[in-house]
């Protein structure tokens, strides 16, 4: 049967960049055929941090009633009133941020977060005018492109490129080319940045800050991947938050992307309508993620799991898939690799390739690998350009062998293409 949807729906249930990796990494976590997941972004399961969730659960299960109001209660569409006060309480221990429950709301993962954020502050205004949401740096995170209920709202600023050695390169903002139009309603960049695993560096970030301020919008950070936890940043860099921007963090890359629970840290007023809309969308938010975390919080264990545990885990799983690329990659190819600062993947550009990246991802997936092909996170550009049809992201967050395999059939590929093949 078919009936008539609405224009939203259409968009909503369209085919896309994000629904194609969701796909193929249920497919890949249901089981089955031997397949090497190298395209989505679902963290390694950690032995000492699964070790932390189980003894975590065996308390929750044996403390007098807290398993049944977790699983039988509704919180607040704020957020669970502990979980919040324990985020406030670390960031301000931590960094001496002037953050108070009042700056919190919970929400049910950050791509909800990002589909709150980007239709209250892009889109036709009550004012009458139509604003966008202007991303200082491309590629970008693959699950923005479709959250907007409107069409159009991205521009986005091609990066400048810094060739460094024989075989390895870094986006950089190209700040002469970024524009703060009448238009823009914010500015979102990810630290670490999905895909690339670059990370802005302070001086970047305090400039986009002061150039927001400037122009009386905030700058909104994902901070899904960054510090201070699940701190997978392999530099050091200093956090940011002020008055003027909106910090997106997440439980998920801790182990936990079962749970559903991302956090929103901005002013008092926009965390209120973001409850709001957490009551309106679906009612409250899902406990578990809180309830699991929010004494790890109090202790600071969350905080000392991230940097003595999760950072190093996922540095040496970095270093180890950059040899195997090194090796399995024939030098002779004009093959790069943006170098890995955080986050859990590789972003591998191939100058030159004959074919482009979607059907290299096609070619790949017949012989049970699974990519993101580059062109679906260059999204709000005034030109399309080759760049994005020769790249392609990887995870390097599986087990050894299900990498290395990988590394090693993507480069059989990429030489076949080469070769003319």
């Amino acid at each position: 049967m078919h009936w008539n949807i609405s224009r939203i729906g259409e968009k909503l249930g369209a085919e896309s960049g994000i629904n194609e990796l969701m796909k193929d990494l249920g497919a890949a976590m249901a089981g089955g055929r031997h397949l090497s997941m190298l395209g989505g972004g679902n963290p390694a399961h950690i032995p000492e941090m699964e070790a932390l969730w189980r003894a975590r659960w065996r308390e929750i299960a044996t403390d007098g009633d807290q398993l049944e109001r977790a699983l039988g209660n509704y919180d607040a569409p704020q957020g669970n009133p502990r979980f919040i006060r324990a985020v406030a309480d670390s960031l301000r221990r931590e960094y001496g941020w002037d953050v108070s429950p009042d700056h919190i709301a919970i929400v049910n993962g950050s791509q909800n977060a990002f589909f709150y954020l980007f239709n209250l502050l892009a889109g036709p205004g009550a004012d009458g005018r139509r604003r966008r949401i202007l991303l200082p740096l491309a590629p970008e995170y693959i699950g923005y492109a479709d959250q907007a209920l409107e069409t159009g709202i991205f521009r986005a600023v091609p990066p400048r490129v810094e060739l460094i050695g024989e075989h390895r390169f870094k986006y950089r903002i190209d700040f002469d080319r970024l524009e703060v139009t009448d238009d823009i309603g914010a500015m979102c960049v990810s630290r670490p940045t999905n895909p690339t695993g670059n990370v802005l560096t302070d001086d970047e970030v305090a400039q986009l800050d002061a150039l927001a301020r400037r122009h009386g919008i905030p700058l909104i950070i994902d901070n899904a991947y960054g510090a201070p936890f699940p701190d997978i940043i392999f530099n050091d860099v200093t956090p940011l938050w002020t008055g003027n921007t909106i910090l997106v963090m997440s439980l998920s890359k801790l182990g936990l992307p079962g749970t559903r629970t991302g956090i929103i840290i901005g002013p008092p007023d926009l965390m209120r309508t973001i409850s709001s809309m957490n009551a309106v969308v679906g009612l409250a938010n899902g406990n578990i993620g809180q309830v699991i975390t929010a004494p790890l919080l109090e202790d600071g264990r969350l905080y000392r799991c991230s940097r003595q545990v999760i950072r190093p885990y996922y540095e040496t799983k970095s270093r180890q898939a950059l040899q195997w690329l090194d090796a399995a990659i024939p030098s002779s190819l004009p093959y790069r690799i943006h170098v890995s600062e955080g986050a859990l993947f590789l972003w591998l550009w191939f100058d030159g390739l004959p074919i482009r990246a979607a059907e290299l991802y096609r070619r790949l997936k017949e012989r049970d690998v699974l990519v993101i092909p580059g062109h679906y996170f260059f999204y709000g550009l005034p030109h399309a350009h080759a760049h994005e049809h020769q790249c392609i992201r990887l995870s390097y967050a599986m087990g050894p062998d299900t990498v290395q395999r990988g590394i090693a059939i993507i480069a059989e590929e990429v030489a076949k293409a080469y070769a003319g093949g």
